[in-house]
């Protein structure tokens, strides 16, 4: 409900800070910190010892009239019936991790909108909070909107009961194979749907309108055949490659992919771990739900990262989060620009009439549930519509040089749908491109990937020598890979097949699905007569059918 939030600065009111008033904030109050997040700093570290004994003194007394228990500490517990009271646009309080927050004054700034907040106002809505942002997020709230804790014998007797799909879930998980038992990759997709929340499930499956792009992206990839070479030492090789100036241990990298917690409580975390124990590169999404800070301290040494960035309406959020990413050490900055108008993600707004209601819901709202009866929204817009309102829909060109000037990281453009716009990015001067449609979830009929690689390959061959090419969309197998790596791809992107494996094994289901796309690698690469991911080359992939005519690809020239 929080994320991306621009850090609004107010002063606390007069009558809750007399002398604190005057003292000077830091730059952290005000300042990008993360993930797009502008984060506030503690009470403690923000004020001198007397001001926070003072301020504390002050929200005590503010909160004497609530309905609720005043301890012997001095500390009031708030009632759930004093929650209720407060689910307006005007008076929006929520309950999370047991303590009471105001948000009142935040709703106009979240990015989202009001309605995502407004729907959980006068509830607990720990539940659909906790696995959508970072542990940081409320930070940005100021000491005064932290009402207190709950009175949990207050809280009504079923609030904590699983609903009939966690019941489910779990019986679910009793029967999960282990990471090992799991031998393709779609074994992961099979094993999500299983286990997942419906909210998780729709989110990650979740691609524009009919999404017949997201199906294309995978299908279009059976049009292309190998023609394997025989009688060549195979007996030793490698997988290892370089992408801009990053060396991977196998020509994978885990594609921007946001909302890890939907599948696994610690997220992204797990992806950055895997990633770091297979030798590959993670690109690290914007939307994480893990906060940047996390994610770069769960690195191993010298482990390289790409950092996603969809340019924020602020741009002044931007310059600050493209300086922070860069003094982290991030490797370069992937620039997303396919999905600057947000399509509708068909699965994903469908689920917000048919996932379970959190709590139950009081007062005189429309829709009656609780448990696992169906009830309303755990994300009213969407998930993807809730975290999304603070990226900029005016992108141009030259946004690519506002980038460079407040990084000297290497620059990739991802969402490249044309032979046009690769040309444009090398006349720009960026490192690398990724031809990708958002994994179908941009336009839907925009062309598979694997098709624009075929089509850059047989007509602007010119174009793979002037900047790093890559892809992400549709791959699902290490033949699959192999066939853009043949093509001329630096390396190919996945990401649904390492969310799935998260949600379904956490960290060792991310090693897993790194330990299967080497094997098949490896595997197809061997059998085709390579041994080595620079051997490869176009002469040893091209349409199906027989290599006549007009289907023999234009770079084998006449027989």
């Amino acid at each position: 409900m929080f994320r991306h939030a621009a850090r609004v600065t107010r002063q606390l009111p007069t009558r809750a800070v007399r002398h604190v008033s005057t003292a000077p904030r830091p730059a952290s109050w005000r300042v990008g910190a993360g993930s797009a997040i502008l984060v506030g700093t503690t009470l403690a570290a923000t004020y001198p010892y007397w001001a926070v004994a003072e301020l504390k003194d002050e929200l005590s007394t503010r909160h004497d009239h609530l309905e609720g228990i005043k301890q012997p500490s001095g500390q009031k517990l708030i009632s759930y019936a004093e929650v209720q009271k407060h689910n307006t646009k005007d008076d929006c309080w929520v309950i999370i991790g047991g303590n009471v927050y105001d948000v009142t004054e935040f709703l106009e700034y979240h990015p989202g909108g009001a309605k995502v907040i407004l729907a959980q106002a006068g509830k607990d809505a720990t539940k659909i909070f906790k696995p959508l942002h970072p542990p940081d997020a409320l930070d940005q709230l100021d000491p005064q909107q932290h009402l207190g804790p709950v009175d949990p014998t207050t809280v009504p007797a079923g609030a904590d009961e699983p609903t009939d799909e966690e019941r489910q879930i779990e019986q679910a998980r009793k029967s999960l194979p282990p990471a090992d038992a799991m031998l393709l990759l779609s074994d992961f997709e099979v094993w999500a749907e299983k286990v997942l929340s419906g909210t998780g499930w729709n989110y990650y499956k979740s691609a524009a309108d009919s999404e017949s792009t997201m199906n294309n992206n995978e299908a279009a990839f059976a049009n292309y055949y190998f023609r394997p070479r025989i009688l060549r030492d195979i007996s030793t090789g490698s997988t290892a490659t370089t992408a801009v100036g990053a060396g991977m241990s196998v020509p994978v990298f885990i594609s921007p992919a946001a909302m890890a917690k939907l599948g696994h409580p610690l997220g992204e975390v797990n992806l950055t771990r895997g990633a770091g124990r297979c030798g590959i590169v993670q690109g690290i999404s914007i939307n994480a739900s893990c906060s940047l800070d996390e994610i770069m301290a769960a690195r191993e040494e010298g482990q390289k990262v790409w950092f996603q960035i969809y340019l924020n309406k602020d741009r002044k959020a931007s310059e600050a989060l493209l300086r922070k990413v860069t003094a982290l050490g991030a490797a370069a900055v992937i620039f997303t620009v396919d999905v600057a108008w947000q399509s509708k993600r068909t699965r994903d707004v469908r689920a917000k009439t048919t996932v379970a209601a959190p709590i139950e819901t009081t007062g005189g709202d429309k829709d009656k549930g609780t448990g696992g009866k169906t009830g309303a929204s755990k994300a009213p817009l969407g998930v993807s519509q809730a975290i999304s309102g603070f990226q900029d829909t005016h992108l141009v060109w030259d946004d690519i040089d506002f980038i460079r000037k407040h990084t000297n990281l290497p620059i990739i453009v991802k969402g490249i749908q044309s032979i046009e716009d690769v040309e444009l990015c090398a006349q720009k001067g960026v490192q690398g491109v990724i031809l990708s449609n958002h994994g179908g979830r941009a336009c839907d009929y925009a062309p598979a990937p694997i098709d624009l690689l075929y089509e850059l390959r047989a007509l602007r061959p010119d174009l793979f020598d002037k900047v790093d090419i890559m892809m992400d969309g549709g791959v699902r197998s290490g033949a699959d890979a192999v066939k853009a790596l043949a093509l001329g791809a630096k390396a190919v992107g996945m990401g649904r097949p390492f969310l799935y494996a998260n949600g379904t094994h956490g960290q060792e289901g991310v090693e897993r699905v790194c330990e299967i796309i080497t094997e098949e690698i490896t595997n197809t690469m061997r059998n085709c007569g390579v041994t080595r991911v620079e051997d490869l080359r176009p002469e040893m992939v091209g349409p199906r059918g027989p290599w006549v005519g007009a289907n023999r690809p234009p770079w084998l020239g006449k027989p």
